[in-house]
Protein backbone atom coordinates (compact mmCIF):
# COMPACT_ATOMS: atom_id res chain seq x y z
CA UNK A 1 0.00 0.00 0.00
CA UNK A 2 1.29 3.48 -0.89
CA UNK A 3 0.99 6.58 1.30
CA UNK A 4 0.08 10.12 0.32
CA UNK A 5 2.88 12.52 1.32
CA UNK A 6 2.00 16.17 1.72
CA UNK A 7 4.69 18.88 1.70
CA UNK A 8 5.99 20.06 5.09
CA UNK A 9 4.62 21.31 7.39
CA UNK A 10 1.43 19.52 6.45
CA UNK A 11 2.92 16.09 5.74
CA UNK A 12 0.67 13.23 6.78
CA UNK A 13 -0.13 9.94 5.13
CA UNK A 14 -3.82 9.39 4.44
CA UNK A 15 -4.23 7.91 0.96
CA UNK A 16 -5.95 4.63 0.29
CA UNK A 17 -4.78 3.23 -3.05
CA UNK A 18 -7.07 0.34 -3.81
CA UNK A 19 -4.89 -1.58 -6.23
CA UNK A 20 -2.09 -1.97 -3.69
CA UNK A 21 -4.15 -2.49 -0.50
CA UNK A 22 -3.05 -5.92 0.82
CA UNK A 23 -5.76 -8.48 0.27
CA UNK A 24 -8.00 -5.98 -1.55
CA UNK A 25 -6.57 -5.67 -5.03
CA UNK A 26 -9.37 -4.60 -7.33
CA UNK A 27 -11.77 -3.82 -4.49
CA UNK A 28 -14.26 -1.04 -5.06
CA UNK A 29 -14.64 2.11 -2.97
CA UNK A 30 -17.80 2.30 -0.87
CA UNK A 31 -17.47 5.83 0.49
CA UNK A 32 -15.17 8.61 1.56
CA UNK A 33 -13.57 9.13 4.95
CA UNK A 34 -13.00 12.76 5.98
CA UNK A 35 -10.11 13.54 8.33
CA UNK A 36 -8.81 16.44 10.42
CA UNK A 37 -5.48 16.59 12.27
CA UNK A 38 -3.86 18.79 14.91
CA UNK A 39 -0.19 18.54 15.87
CA UNK A 40 1.21 19.52 19.26
CA UNK A 41 3.05 22.47 17.76
CA UNK A 42 -0.18 23.57 16.00
CA UNK A 43 1.51 23.57 12.58
CA UNK A 44 -1.56 21.59 11.68
CA UNK A 45 -4.55 22.91 13.61
CA UNK A 46 -7.83 21.10 12.98
CA UNK A 47 -6.56 20.85 9.41
CA UNK A 48 -8.54 18.81 6.85
CA UNK A 49 -6.29 16.11 5.40
CA UNK A 50 -7.73 13.67 2.92
CA UNK A 51 -10.22 12.40 2.08
CA UNK A 52 -9.45 8.70 2.16
CA UNK A 53 -11.58 6.00 0.58
CA UNK A 54 -13.50 3.38 2.52
CA UNK A 55 -13.20 0.11 0.64
CA UNK A 56 -14.94 -3.24 0.88
CA UNK A 57 -12.92 -6.08 2.35
CA UNK A 58 -10.55 -6.60 5.25
CA UNK A 59 -6.80 -6.10 4.85
CA UNK A 60 -4.44 -8.95 5.57
CA UNK A 61 -3.20 -9.13 9.15
CA UNK A 62 -0.20 -7.00 9.95
CA UNK A 63 0.52 -3.51 11.16
CA UNK A 64 -1.41 -1.43 13.65
CA UNK A 65 -5.15 -2.03 13.37
CA UNK A 66 -8.12 -0.30 15.00
CA UNK A 67 -11.33 -2.30 14.77
CA UNK A 68 -14.56 -0.30 15.09
CA UNK A 69 -17.76 -2.18 15.96
CA UNK A 70 -20.84 0.07 15.64
CA UNK A 71 -23.28 -2.59 16.82
CA UNK A 72 -21.66 -2.70 20.26
CA UNK A 73 -23.03 0.42 21.92
CA UNK A 74 -22.00 1.87 25.24
CA UNK A 75 -23.05 5.18 26.84
CA UNK A 76 -24.86 7.97 25.04
CA UNK A 77 -23.06 11.29 25.06
CA UNK A 78 -24.25 14.52 26.68
CA UNK A 79 -21.43 16.67 25.37
CA UNK A 80 -18.02 18.27 25.72
CA UNK A 81 -17.02 21.67 27.02
CA UNK A 82 -15.35 23.74 29.74
CA UNK A 83 -16.31 25.71 32.84
CA UNK A 84 -17.64 29.24 32.65
CA UNK A 85 -15.72 30.43 35.71
CA UNK A 86 -16.02 33.97 37.02
CA UNK A 87 -12.67 34.74 35.39
CA UNK A 88 -13.81 33.37 32.03
CA UNK A 89 -17.11 35.25 32.14
CA UNK A 90 -15.48 38.53 33.18
CA UNK A 91 -12.94 38.36 30.36
CA UNK A 92 -15.55 37.49 27.75
CA UNK A 93 -17.89 40.19 29.03
CA UNK A 94 -15.42 43.00 29.73
CA UNK A 95 -12.29 42.40 27.63
CA UNK A 96 -14.00 41.65 24.33
CA UNK A 97 -16.08 44.12 22.35
CA UNK A 98 -19.49 43.03 21.16
CA UNK A 99 -18.28 41.75 17.80
CA UNK A 100 -15.34 39.87 19.33
CA UNK A 101 -17.58 38.35 22.01
CA UNK A 102 -20.21 37.20 19.54
CA UNK A 103 -17.60 35.72 17.21
CA UNK A 104 -15.89 33.77 20.00
CA UNK A 105 -19.09 32.40 21.52
CA UNK A 106 -20.39 31.35 18.10
CA UNK A 107 -17.10 29.63 17.37
CA UNK A 108 -17.21 27.77 20.68
CA UNK A 109 -20.92 26.95 21.03
CA UNK A 110 -22.29 27.15 17.50
CA UNK A 111 -21.97 24.61 14.69
CA UNK A 112 -22.09 26.87 11.65
CA UNK A 113 -18.86 27.71 9.83
CA UNK A 114 -16.90 25.02 11.61
CA UNK A 115 -17.98 25.92 15.15
CA UNK A 116 -17.13 23.49 17.91
CA UNK A 117 -20.72 23.00 19.12
CA UNK A 118 -19.70 22.75 22.78
CA UNK A 119 -22.67 21.27 24.62
CA UNK A 120 -21.66 21.05 28.28
CA UNK A 121 -20.46 23.62 30.82
CA UNK A 122 -20.03 24.10 34.56
CA UNK A 123 -20.71 27.10 36.78
CA UNK A 124 -19.35 27.82 40.23
CA UNK A 125 -21.85 28.48 43.05
CA UNK A 126 -20.04 31.40 44.64
CA UNK A 127 -16.34 32.04 44.18
CA UNK A 128 -13.62 29.63 43.09
CA UNK A 129 -9.91 30.34 42.79
CA UNK A 130 -10.75 31.74 39.36
CA UNK A 131 -12.77 34.64 40.73
CA UNK A 132 -11.49 38.18 41.21
CA UNK A 133 -12.45 38.11 44.91
CA UNK A 134 -13.84 35.65 47.43
CA UNK A 135 -17.58 35.57 48.09
CA UNK A 136 -20.58 33.32 48.60
CA UNK A 137 -24.15 33.97 47.53
CA UNK A 138 -25.25 34.58 51.14
CA UNK A 139 -22.87 36.95 52.88
CA UNK A 140 -24.77 38.85 55.60
CA UNK A 141 -23.24 42.29 56.23
CA UNK A 142 -22.73 41.50 59.93
CA UNK A 143 -21.45 37.99 59.25
CA UNK A 144 -24.11 36.43 61.44
CA UNK A 145 -25.84 33.15 60.58
CA UNK A 146 -28.66 33.47 58.04
CA UNK A 147 -30.42 30.08 58.04
CA UNK A 148 -33.50 31.64 56.41
CA UNK A 149 -31.26 32.76 53.50
CA UNK A 150 -32.61 36.31 53.68
CA UNK A 151 -29.36 37.63 52.25
CA UNK A 152 -29.14 35.19 49.34
CA UNK A 153 -28.32 37.08 46.14
CA UNK A 154 -27.06 36.44 42.62
CA UNK A 155 -25.75 40.00 42.47
CA UNK A 156 -22.08 38.91 42.18
CA UNK A 157 -22.93 37.09 38.93
CA UNK A 158 -25.19 39.63 37.25
CA UNK A 159 -22.51 41.56 35.41
CA UNK A 160 -20.65 38.63 33.87
CA UNK A 161 -21.66 35.00 34.50
CA UNK A 162 -25.40 35.40 33.90
CA UNK A 163 -25.23 37.45 30.67
CA UNK A 164 -22.49 35.28 29.19
CA UNK A 165 -24.35 32.08 30.10
CA UNK A 166 -27.48 33.50 28.44
CA UNK A 167 -25.48 34.31 25.32
CA UNK A 168 -24.11 30.77 25.21
CA UNK A 169 -27.64 29.36 25.52
CA UNK A 170 -28.90 31.66 22.79
CA UNK A 171 -26.35 30.10 20.45
CA UNK A 172 -26.83 26.54 21.71
CA UNK A 173 -30.21 26.14 23.45
CA UNK A 174 -29.41 22.47 24.16
CA UNK A 175 -26.36 23.42 26.27
CA UNK A 176 -26.23 21.37 29.48
CA UNK A 177 -25.18 23.35 32.57
CA UNK A 178 -24.04 21.86 35.85
CA UNK A 179 -22.95 23.77 38.96
CA UNK A 180 -20.65 23.16 41.95
CA UNK A 181 -19.89 25.12 45.13
CA UNK A 182 -16.30 25.62 46.27
CA UNK A 183 -17.47 26.47 49.79
CA UNK A 184 -20.61 26.93 51.82
CA UNK A 185 -21.16 30.47 53.11
CA UNK A 186 -18.66 31.23 55.89
CA UNK A 187 -21.35 31.35 58.59
CA UNK A 188 -22.20 27.70 57.91
CA UNK A 189 -18.63 26.50 58.62
CA UNK A 190 -16.69 25.59 61.74
CA UNK A 191 -13.99 28.20 61.09
CA UNK A 192 -16.25 31.06 59.94
CA UNK A 193 -14.26 31.44 56.71
CA UNK A 194 -14.71 30.63 53.04
CA UNK A 195 -11.14 29.30 53.08
CA UNK A 196 -10.68 25.81 54.57
CA UNK A 197 -12.98 24.52 57.33
CA UNK A 198 -15.90 22.13 57.38
CA UNK A 199 -19.66 22.40 57.06
CA UNK A 200 -21.37 22.32 60.46
CA UNK A 201 -24.00 19.55 60.66
CA UNK A 202 -26.56 22.02 62.02
CA UNK A 203 -26.44 23.77 58.64
CA UNK A 204 -26.85 20.73 56.39
CA UNK A 205 -30.47 21.71 55.85
CA UNK A 206 -29.67 25.38 55.17
CA UNK A 207 -26.87 24.43 52.78
CA UNK A 208 -29.20 22.12 50.87
CA UNK A 209 -31.74 24.93 50.56
CA UNK A 210 -28.92 27.29 49.50
CA UNK A 211 -27.98 25.00 46.60
CA UNK A 212 -31.57 24.64 45.42
CA UNK A 213 -32.16 28.37 45.86
CA UNK A 214 -29.28 28.87 43.42
CA UNK A 215 -30.84 26.48 40.89
CA UNK A 216 -34.20 28.24 41.08
CA UNK A 217 -32.69 31.74 40.96
CA UNK A 218 -30.60 30.89 37.91
CA UNK A 219 -33.62 29.35 36.19
CA UNK A 220 -35.49 32.60 36.77
CA UNK A 221 -32.61 34.37 35.00
CA UNK A 222 -32.97 32.06 32.00
CA UNK A 223 -30.04 29.81 32.92
CA UNK A 224 -31.29 26.25 33.66
CA UNK A 225 -29.03 24.02 35.76
CA UNK A 226 -29.50 20.32 35.05
CA UNK A 227 -27.11 18.91 37.68
CA UNK A 228 -25.40 19.76 40.97
CA UNK A 229 -22.51 18.50 42.99
CA UNK A 230 -22.46 19.34 46.70
CA UNK A 231 -18.77 20.27 46.85
CA UNK A 232 -15.90 20.76 44.46
CA UNK A 233 -12.95 18.54 45.43
CA UNK A 234 -14.30 17.55 48.86
CA UNK A 235 -11.07 15.80 49.88
CA UNK A 236 -8.99 19.00 49.61
CA UNK A 237 -8.74 22.16 51.73
CA UNK A 238 -6.91 24.83 49.70
CA UNK A 239 -5.07 27.40 51.77
CA UNK A 240 -5.74 30.55 49.77
CA UNK A 241 -9.12 30.26 48.06
CA UNK A 242 -12.60 28.97 48.95
CA UNK A 243 -12.76 25.27 49.76
CA UNK A 244 -14.29 22.86 52.22
CA UNK A 245 -13.54 19.30 53.24
CA UNK A 246 -16.64 17.11 53.07
CA UNK A 247 -15.88 13.41 53.39
CA UNK A 248 -18.03 10.51 52.22
CA UNK A 249 -19.82 10.06 55.56
CA UNK A 250 -20.66 13.77 55.70
CA UNK A 251 -21.84 13.86 52.09
CA UNK A 252 -24.00 10.80 52.74
CA UNK A 253 -25.75 12.52 55.67
CA UNK A 254 -26.12 15.78 53.75
CA UNK A 255 -27.62 14.01 50.74
CA UNK A 256 -29.49 11.20 52.49
CA UNK A 257 -31.17 13.28 55.17
CA UNK A 258 -31.52 16.68 53.53
CA UNK A 259 -30.71 17.49 49.90
CA UNK A 260 -31.81 14.16 48.42
CA UNK A 261 -35.33 14.25 49.90
CA UNK A 262 -35.66 17.91 48.87
CA UNK A 263 -34.79 17.06 45.26
CA UNK A 264 -37.12 14.07 45.35
CA UNK A 265 -39.95 16.35 46.49
CA UNK A 266 -39.21 18.59 43.49
CA UNK A 267 -39.70 15.70 41.08
CA UNK A 268 -36.06 14.63 40.87
CA UNK A 269 -34.48 17.77 39.48
CA UNK A 270 -31.77 18.86 39.34
CA UNK A 271 -29.72 15.69 39.00
CA UNK A 272 -27.19 15.08 41.77
CA UNK A 273 -23.59 14.01 41.08
CA UNK A 274 -21.27 12.81 43.85
CA UNK A 275 -17.52 13.16 44.36
CA UNK A 276 -16.39 15.84 41.85
CA UNK A 277 -12.77 14.96 42.63
CA UNK A 278 -9.83 12.86 41.44
CA UNK A 279 -9.51 9.33 40.12
CA UNK A 280 -7.24 8.29 42.99
CA UNK A 281 -9.91 7.70 45.66
CA UNK A 282 -12.75 5.64 44.13
CA UNK A 283 -13.64 4.43 47.64
CA UNK A 284 -15.10 7.88 48.33
CA UNK A 285 -17.97 7.81 45.80
CA UNK A 286 -18.45 4.09 46.44
CA UNK A 287 -19.10 4.81 50.13
CA UNK A 288 -21.82 7.34 49.28
CA UNK A 289 -23.40 5.11 46.65
CA UNK A 290 -23.51 2.23 49.13
CA UNK A 291 -25.19 4.32 51.81
CA UNK A 292 -28.86 3.21 51.84
CA UNK A 293 -30.23 6.70 52.49
CA UNK A 294 -27.92 8.71 50.23
CA UNK A 295 -27.12 6.31 47.40
CA UNK A 296 -30.57 6.27 45.88
CA UNK A 297 -30.42 10.03 45.33
CA UNK A 298 -27.12 9.99 43.41
CA UNK A 299 -27.53 10.07 39.64
CA UNK A 300 -23.87 10.06 38.60
CA UNK A 301 -20.27 10.18 39.75
CA UNK A 302 -18.15 13.16 38.68
CA UNK A 303 -14.37 12.86 38.33
CA UNK A 304 -11.33 15.16 38.04
CA UNK A 305 -8.05 14.30 36.34
CA UNK A 306 -5.37 15.54 38.75
CA UNK A 307 -4.64 12.25 40.50
CA UNK A 308 -4.96 8.59 39.55
CA UNK A 309 -6.02 7.14 36.23
CA UNK A 310 -9.31 7.20 34.27
CA UNK A 311 -9.57 3.44 34.64
CA UNK A 312 -10.77 4.13 38.21
CA UNK A 313 -14.14 5.13 36.73
CA UNK A 314 -14.86 1.66 35.37
CA UNK A 315 -15.12 -0.42 38.60
CA UNK A 316 -17.28 2.24 40.26
CA UNK A 317 -19.60 2.23 37.26
CA UNK A 318 -19.57 -1.59 37.17
CA UNK A 319 -20.66 -1.68 40.81
CA UNK A 320 -23.48 0.80 40.09
CA UNK A 321 -24.23 0.48 36.35
CA UNK A 322 -27.41 2.55 36.59
CA UNK A 323 -25.42 5.63 37.68
CA UNK A 324 -23.80 7.77 35.03
CA UNK A 325 -20.19 8.93 34.76
CA UNK A 326 -18.87 12.42 33.99
CA UNK A 327 -15.44 14.03 33.76
CA UNK A 328 -16.12 17.46 35.28
CA UNK A 329 -12.70 19.12 35.57
CA UNK A 330 -9.30 18.84 33.93
CA UNK A 331 -7.09 21.87 33.42
CA UNK A 332 -4.35 22.37 30.94
CA UNK A 333 -1.29 24.20 32.18
CA UNK A 334 2.44 24.57 32.50
CA UNK A 335 3.49 21.54 34.52
CA UNK A 336 4.66 18.00 33.97
CA UNK A 337 3.63 15.74 32.38
CA UNK A 338 1.59 18.24 30.34
CA UNK A 339 4.65 20.33 29.53
CA UNK A 340 6.29 17.47 27.67
CA UNK A 341 3.20 15.41 26.79
CA UNK A 342 1.12 18.28 25.45
CA UNK A 343 -1.93 17.88 23.25
CA UNK A 344 -1.72 14.14 22.71
CA UNK A 345 -1.37 13.36 26.42
CA UNK A 346 -4.26 15.65 27.40
CA UNK A 347 -6.48 14.09 24.76
CA UNK A 348 -5.44 10.55 25.67
CA UNK A 349 -6.10 10.88 29.39
CA UNK A 350 -8.84 13.42 30.00
CA UNK A 351 -10.91 12.83 26.89
CA UNK A 352 -10.30 9.42 25.34
CA UNK A 353 -9.56 7.70 28.65
CA UNK A 354 -12.51 9.14 30.53
CA UNK A 355 -14.97 8.38 27.73
CA UNK A 356 -13.68 4.84 27.22
CA UNK A 357 -14.30 4.38 30.94
CA UNK A 358 -17.91 5.48 30.79
CA UNK A 359 -18.00 9.29 30.82
CA UNK A 360 -21.07 10.77 29.15
CA UNK A 361 -19.61 14.27 29.27
CA UNK A 362 -16.16 15.82 29.49
CA UNK A 363 -15.31 19.26 30.89
CA UNK A 364 -12.02 21.03 30.86
CA UNK A 365 -11.54 23.77 33.47
CA UNK A 366 -11.52 27.48 32.54
CA UNK A 367 -13.19 28.31 29.25
CA UNK A 368 -11.01 31.43 28.96
CA UNK A 369 -8.09 32.99 30.84
CA UNK A 370 -5.94 36.03 30.08
CA UNK A 371 -2.31 36.31 29.04
CA UNK A 372 -1.26 36.00 32.71
CA UNK A 373 -3.35 32.85 33.36
CA UNK A 374 -5.92 34.88 35.29
CA UNK A 375 -7.62 36.71 36.74
CA UNK A 376 -7.63 34.62 39.90
CA UNK A 377 -7.62 35.11 43.68
CA UNK A 378 -5.33 32.39 45.02
CA UNK A 379 -4.94 28.91 43.63
CA UNK A 380 -3.38 27.96 40.33
CA UNK A 381 -1.17 30.49 38.55
CA UNK A 382 -0.02 28.05 35.85
CA UNK A 383 -3.46 26.86 34.69
CA UNK A 384 -4.42 27.44 31.07
CA UNK A 385 -7.82 28.20 29.58
CA UNK A 386 -9.37 26.60 26.52
CA UNK A 387 -8.72 29.97 24.90
CA UNK A 388 -6.43 32.78 25.99
CA UNK A 389 -7.88 36.28 25.71
CA UNK A 390 -5.40 39.14 25.57
CA UNK A 391 -6.87 41.53 28.13
CA UNK A 392 -5.44 44.53 26.27
CA UNK A 393 -6.58 43.79 22.71
CA UNK A 394 -9.15 41.00 22.91
CA UNK A 395 -7.03 38.80 20.63
CA UNK A 396 -7.84 35.11 21.08
CA UNK A 397 -5.31 32.28 21.14
CA UNK A 398 -6.48 28.67 20.96
CA UNK A 399 -4.76 26.21 23.29
CA UNK A 400 -4.26 22.44 23.29
CA UNK A 401 -7.51 22.06 25.23
CA UNK A 402 -9.38 23.94 22.51
CA UNK A 403 -8.18 21.49 19.88
CA UNK A 404 -8.81 18.42 22.04
CA UNK A 405 -12.40 19.57 22.53
CA UNK A 406 -12.76 20.53 18.88
CA UNK A 407 -11.71 17.09 17.66
CA UNK A 408 -14.55 15.59 19.69
CA UNK A 409 -17.35 18.14 19.99
CA UNK A 410 -17.31 19.38 16.41
CA UNK A 411 -18.03 15.87 15.13
CA UNK A 412 -19.76 13.97 17.96
CA UNK A 413 -23.33 15.17 18.36
CA UNK A 414 -25.32 15.10 21.61
CA UNK A 415 -27.06 11.74 21.88
CA UNK A 416 -24.33 9.92 19.95
CA UNK A 417 -23.32 6.55 21.35
CA UNK A 418 -19.81 5.55 22.15
CA UNK A 419 -19.24 2.33 20.24
CA UNK A 420 -16.73 -0.45 20.72
CA UNK A 421 -13.25 -0.01 19.28
CA UNK A 422 -9.85 -1.57 19.85
CA UNK A 423 -7.87 -0.44 22.89
CA UNK A 424 -4.42 1.14 22.88
CA UNK A 425 -2.32 -0.30 20.09
CA UNK A 426 1.00 0.70 18.57
CA UNK A 427 1.22 3.85 20.70
CA UNK A 428 -2.23 4.99 19.55
CA UNK A 429 -5.27 5.59 21.76
CA UNK A 430 -8.75 5.96 20.32
CA UNK A 431 -12.43 6.26 21.02
CA UNK A 432 -15.28 5.82 18.52
CA UNK A 433 -18.85 7.13 18.30
CA UNK A 434 -21.97 6.73 16.21
CA UNK A 435 -24.14 9.79 15.61
CA UNK A 436 -27.90 9.61 15.24
CA UNK A 437 -27.54 10.13 11.46
CA UNK A 438 -25.48 6.92 11.23
CA UNK A 439 -22.12 8.61 10.72
CA UNK A 440 -19.15 7.16 12.60
CA UNK A 441 -16.48 9.24 14.32
CA UNK A 442 -13.06 7.97 15.36
CA UNK A 443 -10.77 10.12 17.52
CA UNK A 444 -7.14 8.95 17.64
CA UNK A 445 -4.21 10.24 19.70
CA UNK A 446 -0.56 9.52 18.91
CA UNK A 447 1.64 10.40 21.89
CA UNK A 448 4.80 8.91 20.37
CA UNK A 449 7.43 11.22 18.83
CA UNK A 450 7.25 9.62 15.39
CA UNK A 451 4.60 9.22 12.71
CA UNK A 452 2.38 6.15 13.10
CA UNK A 453 0.57 4.41 10.26
CA UNK A 454 -2.52 2.36 10.99
CA UNK A 455 -5.56 0.78 9.39
CA UNK A 456 -9.18 1.07 10.49
CA UNK A 457 -11.52 -1.89 9.97
CA UNK A 458 -15.29 -1.73 10.34
CA UNK A 459 -17.76 -4.44 9.36
CA UNK A 460 -15.87 -5.72 6.34
CA UNK A 461 -14.69 -2.29 5.20
CA UNK A 462 -11.37 -0.58 5.74
CA UNK A 463 -9.27 2.50 5.24
CA UNK A 464 -5.67 3.39 6.01
CA UNK A 465 -4.26 6.53 7.56
CA UNK A 466 -1.41 7.86 9.67
CA UNK A 467 -0.75 10.47 12.34
CA UNK A 468 2.35 12.60 12.84
CA UNK A 469 4.15 12.26 16.15
CA UNK A 470 2.44 13.92 19.13
CA UNK A 471 -0.78 14.69 17.31
CA UNK A 472 -4.49 13.90 17.30
CA UNK A 473 -6.88 13.20 14.45
CA UNK A 474 -10.58 12.70 13.81
CA UNK A 475 -11.96 10.49 11.03
CA UNK A 476 -15.63 10.63 10.00
CA UNK A 477 -17.45 8.31 7.60
CA UNK A 478 -20.86 6.87 6.90
CA UNK A 479 -21.01 3.07 6.51
CA UNK A 480 -22.87 1.57 3.56
CA UNK A 481 -26.61 1.26 4.15
CA UNK A 482 -26.57 -2.47 4.89
CA UNK A 483 -24.11 -1.84 7.77
CA UNK A 484 -26.17 0.91 9.39
CA UNK A 485 -28.20 -1.15 11.82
Amino acid sequence: MKWLRLPEPARIGLAVLLASLPGLAGASATGQVQAWVTTSDHRLALAPVGPAELVAGTPEAGGVRIVVEPRQRHQSMVGFGASLTDASAWLIRHRLDEAQRDALLRELFGREDGGLGLGFTRLTIGASDFSRHHYSLDDPPDGRPDPELRHFSLEPNRDDVIPVARAMLAINPQLKIMASPWSAPAWMKDNGSLVQGRLLPQYYDAFSRYLLRYVDAMAAEGVPVFALTVQNEPDFEPGDYPGMRLNAAQRARLVGDHLGPMIEARGGTPLLFDWDHNWDKPEEPLAVLRDPAAGRHIDAVAWHCYGGDPSAQAPVHAAFPDRDVYMTECSGGDWEPLRSGGLALQTRSALIGSVRNGARGVLFWNLALDENNGPHAGGCDTCRGVVTIDSRTGAVTRTDEYYALAHASRFVRPGAYRIESSGRTGGLDNVAFRNDDGSLVLLVSNDAPGEQAFEVVQDGHAFRASLPGRSIGTWVWTPPAHDAD
